[in-house]
């Protein structure tokens, strides 16, 4: 069931994503060659506690899954979201994706970026844009008249017009009192389908996109999902809520 939102209630959820774009753009700002994700994972959390909040990401589980056991999600290079932080070691060249979840007044907050480490490849400066590229122009369709497929539409017919893949396996999500609310929003598929947009709704959309194949699979830890093809994988994320009829990013640095 889609939940609607009340104005109360999208300013609770506006708060808990003002927090995660502040913390990632925190982290952001930490990412540099040497550092481990371990580390870039404790400024996240310090500065989410900082705020009187929790890390979403911290304990969760879904479906019986292993409980994860990060702050954030830091996924390198061919882990294309996931990444469960730890020693690993960045280096110049990796693009890292970093997810932060946040709940503050019961309401969660949820968003990514995929930075770079210092002087990295053509083809990875080409999949961040048009990763990044694709999410707006998600965004764009997310108004009232149109449907969910509207933005799996866009997001797929830009992203594969550039030579990319968009990853089937995982999707987009409803956010709200649940980390993980109705809709799912693939990031594949046709205008006109699937829900109609209405205001209140307020959803998490996430285009994840590989330089290969889409296809993916799961490492032994669990929760780490990696391109099937070892290829690199980019990832970026807004909540954004349904106002007036037309889609306000609520997770805006």
């Amino acid at each position: 069931m889609i939940l609607i939102k009340t104005k109360k209630e999208i300013d609770k959820i506006r708060r808990s994503n003002e927090i995660v774009a502040e913390t990632l753009q925190l982290v952001k700002s930490y990412v540099k060659e040497g550092i481990t994700t371990k580390e870039l994972d404790k400024i996240a959390e310090d500065y989410i506690l900082s705020n009187d909040a929790t890390p979403a990401f911290k304990g969760y589980s879904q479906g019986g899954s292993l409980v994860f056991p990060g702050t954030i999600c830091a996924s390198v290079n061919e882990e294309v979201v996931h990444g469960i932080p730890g020693e690993r070691v960045l280096s110049n060249g990796d693009i890292i994706s970093i997810d932060v979840g946040v709940i503050k007044d019961r309401y969660y907050g949820d968003a990514a970026i995929t930075v770079a480490v210092g002087e990295i490849s053509e083809e990875k400066k080409k999949l961040m844009e048009v990763t990044e590229k694709s999410l707006y122009l998600g965004i764009e369709q997310a108004k009232v008249g149109n449907s969910i497929g509207d933005i799996s539409a866009a997001i797929q017919e830009y992203v594969e017009s550039n030579g990319f893949s968009i990853v089937r396996a995982l999707c987009g999500h409803g956010v709200g009192k649940k980390l993980h609310e109705d809709p799912q929003i693939p990031n594949y598929g046709k205008k006109g389908t699937g829900p109609r947009i209405k205001n209140g709704m307020t959803l998490a959309i996430e285009p994840m996109v590989n330089a290969g194949t889409y296809e993916v699979t799961v490492a032994g830890d669990g929760w780490t999902v990696l391109t099937k093809d070892g290829l690199p994988s980019a990832h970026f994320e807004h909540t954004i809520a349904i106002i007036n009829g037309k889609p306000e990013i609520l997770s805006k640095s």
